[in-house]
């Protein structure tokens, strides 16, 4: 027989006979080939995630100080713009992530468009956030208008590229080291973040006013006292010098963001066969379908509950961390330094921590990851205030956010997969199930915000006061310890109920890969015999 013949005959019998036409294992090689990821691939996927983490940290950690104490806006209308800005932010990911899903493919991909188009547009309503405007009447809207602007735009980005795990490899092993070089250079993003704005703003400080301190006049030194860690003397920062400082970092921030997403783009390609074995829908579904046949799966829904309450509870210390240093701990100098020292930290221990949940399980590494905390919170609120332990408790502090950071990205995809083997005909619903659990993340970040700010202007907040009221005080220790331990405590309750462990996960692993061998045998064969015939 020729080999020509040899071969026609073994590819008809194998498509009668439904096996693999995959002779001395070539075509599983090449599979294999295709699916694996270089460093310089991973790399460049890891840091489009850089923009969404220096933006994120300069807002969480600096706007509610920024619009109390620089652009002098009242509390309670603060925590409208927080809350609002936040909720409208965490409406738009699922509304993104549909239209992502249902988004036609380019030579391009479906995820590395939408990124790009909204980069220039979403830097120049972050600038805008940090400009303060002549006017007063208006300063509300202003802030409203270019902060919800600014989060639709960063959607746009952020919802594409986390569905983009999916795209870059078929092999889950890919995709995990992928998630922890991504993890990695998204803490450090938090670092650039910390480092850009906090020191060059730390350097510009908003001066205080020592006339107005706690509703007692500076002046009358009889009536006035101070805790020992107060300094009430003027810095010699023009308030105008300090808006100017906000303006500068912003930029930077946003060449940044720029640089990231051409990487990005020019880095990365989707995998068009993936994308496809993903997205063959009969009929396409509605948004309000897909909604409820993800909401529908259990374990995501665990998953989605309980990183909501740990995320919740990291949020409201992200929040009022800068206030809780500036004005219940004293360093008002040293806050943006206290930061940079917990995000070094978990930019350090990120490999640890994919080591970790490598050698032990992801729902070991949640317990021990995010619990690691819980006696730093204790213990930051209940020693006297001391620059040094500070320190030292901002560097344990970080380790716990490492796996905060990590771990939620690093178990979405294993729910994903499990959704695909439990509904093998529904394809294409990755955007979805991110953009999700973005959604429910952020609309807790919002509300965290939100009453964290009333509750500051309930008890009496000062704005530019050089100290502050006991009252606010008792109020800050709350929203940085007790408040974000209960949260943490909920949280791990619900991981007790998810259900994939590392048996499961293995078990996911091992048939999804025999189901994509069997689905790109089955269209290789019908290829083969069309060409036959």
């Amino acid at each position: 027989m020729a080999k020509g013949e040899g071969a026609e005959h073994f590819s008809a019998t194998s498509l009668l006979q439904n096996k693999p036409v995959s002779p001395d294992g070539v075509k599983l090689a090449k599979h294999d080939k295709k699916s694996r990821l270089s460093v310089c691939n991973k790399l460049c996927y890891a840091i489009g995630g850089a923009p969404y983490q220096i933006t994120g940290c300069a807002l969480g950690f600096f706007l509610q100080i920024y619009l109390l104490d620089v652009a002098l806006v009242d509390p309670f209308y603060a925590s409208i713009i927080l809350f609002v800005g936040r909720a409208w932010d965490a409406v738009t990911d699922p509304t993104i992530g549909f239209l992502v899903s249902r988004s036609p493919w380019t030579r391009f991909g479906r995820m590395l468009p939408w990124i790009m188009l909204s980069t220039p547009f979403a830097v120049l309503s972050y600038f805008l956030i940090w400009y303060v405007p002549s006017f007063d009447q208006g300063k509300v809207i202003w802030y409203l208008i270019f902060y919800c602007l600014f989060q639709t735009l960063q959607t746009c980005f952020h919802v594409p590229y986390s569905a983009l795990t999916m795209f870059i490899s078929s092999e889950q092993k890919e995709r995990d080291s992928a998630t922890a070089y991504r993890m990695t250079v998204e803490v450090l993003g938090t670092v650039i973040g910390t480092a850009i704005q906090g020191q060059i703003v730390g350097g510009a400080n908003a001066p205080c006013n020592p006339g107005d301190i706690g509703g007692v006049d500076a002046s009358n030194s009889s009536a006035l006292q101070l805790g020992p860690n107060v300094n009430i003397s003027v810095p010699h920062v023009s308030l105008t010098e300090t808006r100017e400082a906000y303006m500068i970092a912003s930029g930077v921030i946003c060449i940044i963001y720029v640089l990231c997403a051409v990487i990005l783009f020019f880095g990365v390609r989707e995998q068009k066969d993936a994308s496809h074995l993903c997205h063959r829908t009969e009929q396409p579904m509605s948004f309000f379908q897909g909604m409820r046949l993800v909401m529908g799966h259990g374990p995501y829904t665990r998953l989605v509950m309980g990183f909501l309450f740990t995320s919740l509870a990291f949020m409201l210390l992200e929040g009022n961390f800068a206030l809780f240093c500036s004005y219940t701990l004293g360093f008002r100098n040293d806050f943006q330094n206290i930061l940079l020292v917990i995000m070094l930290s978990a930019t350090l221990t990120i490999p640890f921590w994919q080591w970790f949940l490598t050698k032990f399980g992801k729902k070991t590494a949640v317990y021990c990851g995010i619990s690691s905390v819980i006696p730093f919170m204790i213990l930051i609120v209940c020693i006297e205030s001391n620059l040094i332990v500070t320190y030292i408790v901002s560097f344990a502090a970080g380790v716990s956010v490492a796996a905060a950071f990590l771990l939620p990205w690093s178990m979405l995809p294993d729910v994903v997969d499990d959704f695909k083997l439990k509904n093998p005909d529904s394809r294409g619903h990755e955007a979805i199930f991110y953009s999700f659990y973005v959604f429910f993340t952020k609309f807790a970040s919002g509300v965290s915000l939100g009453i964290s700010t009333l509750s500051l202007d309930f008890a009496g907040y000062i704005t530019r006061g050089c100290s502050q009221p006991e009252a606010v005080d008792l109020t800050l220790k709350i929203l940085v310890s007790p408040a974000p331990i209960l949260l943490i405590i909920i949280g791990l309750i619900i991981f007790k109920t998810y259900p994939i462990d590392e048996v499961t996960r293995q078990g996911n692993r091992k048939l999804l890969q025999e189901l994509r061998d069997s689905e790109q045998d089955s269209e290789t064969d019908s290829t083969e015999l069309g060409s036959m015939v």
